[in-house]
């Protein structure tokens, strides 16, 4: 069996690289999620059409977003964003928070969406990536727009979580607490840290 190339080394990325972060259509702890986003020393944000559509419901219509963010929408058909990884661009690919439909066509190598893409093609790159699986536990409570609700996984989604987990270069996180670990892991490999100002 073929082994995977090692992760790129951080001097194979541009001295100004950033984080893609990506947000996809699940409100789960998408405003937690934005928030760490903000405390990211360089961090662009690339939205799938979902993503796009769920954002303001939670209070971060577009026009917000690009106060604090550069962002890049998905609207290609090859996702021409993704083109930035290759020249050393972006050190880590962050999907937070990411629906078991994109869990799902990660684990599978389906890129058809602007984050799915962004994830194949930075496993291809051998850049780290971070996934924020939202469907990891028997019961989830999440917030909708207007109200708490519970959600059952499916065995189905429980098995795509473990498959994408165990895709070279990548970490799934299952809590939020998981999610800001590995960045503090991310964050101390790139010999950077948290910002301090308050988002």
């Amino acid at each position: 069996m073929t082994q995977p190339t090692p992760a790129r080394r951080l001097d194979e990325f541009k001295p100004d690289a950033r984080f893609a972060w990506c947000v996809t259509g699940s409100g789960h702890m998408i405003e937690e999620s934005i928030d760490l986003a903000l405390r990211l020393p360089a961090c662009d944000l690339f939205l799938s059409r979902a993503g796009e559509e769920v954002l303001p419901l939670y209070g971060w219509p577009v026009k917000k977003l690009r106060e604090r963010f550069k962002v890049f929408r998905d609207n290609s058909a090859s996702s021409v964003p993704v083109g930035m990884l290759y020249n050393g661009d972006y050190h880590t690919v962050v999907i937070a928070p990411a629906t078991s439909n994109t869990v799902a066509k990660c684990a599978l190598g389906i890129s058809d969406t602007l984050p799915t893409n962004l994830f194949a093609q930075a496993g291809k790159q051998c850049v780290p990536g971070i996934v924020f699986a939202c469907d990891t536990a028997p019961s989830v409570i999440t917030q909708t727009p207007r109200e708490w609700v519970e959600v059952r996984p499916r065995a189905i989604e429980f098995e795509n979580v473990e498959r994408l987990a165990r895709i070279e270069y990548t970490t799934v996180a299952r809590t939020l607490d998981d999610l800001k670990a590995a960045l503090d892991r991310r964050l101390s490999d790139l010999k950077l840290a948290w910002n301090t100002l308050s988002s």
